[in-house]
Parts: structure tokens; C-alpha cells; sequence
């Protein structure tokens, strides 16, 4: 399953998108916030239609208590905006943090100032995404990313060759 995950924000929404399995989120693009919430939103729809995306997932700004303060209501309400508009599910998520964690990562990796601001969205957007698709995962009992299958092994079937076989 395609999903497309969004970081609203007063001036930029970050896009990411997983893979066709819903197994990884990578980072899209940043989509500049014009004042024209209708044309901001035909890009994301058109982004929807070009991936094949079959759920939205909004990340939503909780306060930290968990409460939906103002922005939070505003992030809604655009959701229930976009659900009407997509033609595909859309579903929000806790967001919190999201923002912080991309931050770190892109200053673990020496990005600085408008480097960092060019790309912060879209990297929150795939935090978020990220870990809505592993919930997903974990509540379907399927592994999360990267991690292995239960009764999954990494050796190879005795006789071929294969790394961790006898003769690999």
C-alpha cells in the first residue's frame, strides 16, 4: 500500500511517500505554502494521482499533554479538507516531535541554515510517515522496517552455497 504523508505548516507542507508495499517512507518534496489553499491542494492531489497513493496520512501537532490546540484544529480541518478533495482515504497522526527529530538528523549531518530549512518539511514528513507505516505494521502483526519476520533466519539452505550454510 502507497501512502503519502504531509507536515502541514503555515508556510510549507513536506511531502514523503513510502514504497508500493508500505514498508519505507523517502522523503518528496516540499510544496511552498502561496496562500492558495485550493492550488497547494491540486499539487498534492496531483502528487496522489502520480504515485498511485491509495491513503493520505496528515501528521497532526498534538500538544504535548496530548490535547489539540489551535494549530492542531487548523491541521483537521485541512485534513477533512483534503479527504473531501483526494478521491483516497485520509487519515491523521501524532506528529509531535517530528519536527525535532528531522532537525537533529539533518544537524547530525551538518546541513545549516537554509540548506536545513529547504529540506526540514519534507524530512518531518517522512519521520511521521515512518512511523504511522510501522504502527500499521505492528498492529497487523507484520514486522516493522528492517526488522526481521519471526522464524526468519539469515543463513541459507544447507547445500547452496549461501552465506551461513556450511559450505558459504
Amino acid at each position: 500500500m502507497r501512502a503519502l504523508g504531509l507536515d502541514l505548516g503555515s508556510k510549507r507542507i513536506g511531502v514523503a511517500v513510502s514504497d508500493g508495499e508500505g514498508l519505507v517512507a523517502t522523503p518528496l518534496k516540499v510544496v511552498q505554502r502561496t496562500g492558495d489553499r485550493r492550488a497547494e491542494h491540486r499539487a498534492i492531489a496531483s502528487l496522489v494521482r502520480e504515485w498511485e497513493v491509495e491513503v493520505v496520512v496528515v501528521g497532526m501537532p498534538y500538544s504535548l499533554d496530548g490535547s489539540r490546540g489551535p494549530m492542531a484544529l487548523r491541521m483537521g480541518a485541512e485534513a477533512d479538507e483534503l479527504g473531501a478533495r483526494l478521491g483516497v482515504p485520509v487519515e491523521t497522526y501524532d506528529e509531535r516531535l517530528t519536527t525535532v527529530t528531522a532537525e537533529r538528523s539533518l544537524r547530525e549531518q551538518d546541513l545549516r541554515g537554509p540548506e536545513r530549512r529547504r529540506v526540514v518539511d519534507m524530512v518531518a514528513a517522512t519521520v511521521m510517515l515512518q512511523a504511522w507505516l510501522d504502527g500499521r505494521r505492528a498492529r497487523s502483526g507484520e514486522p516493522a522496517a528492517g526488522e526481521p519476520e519471526i522464524g526468519a533466519t539469515e543463513t541459507g539452505a544447507p547445500g547452496t552455497g549461501e552465506p551461513g550454510t556450511e559450505d558459504g
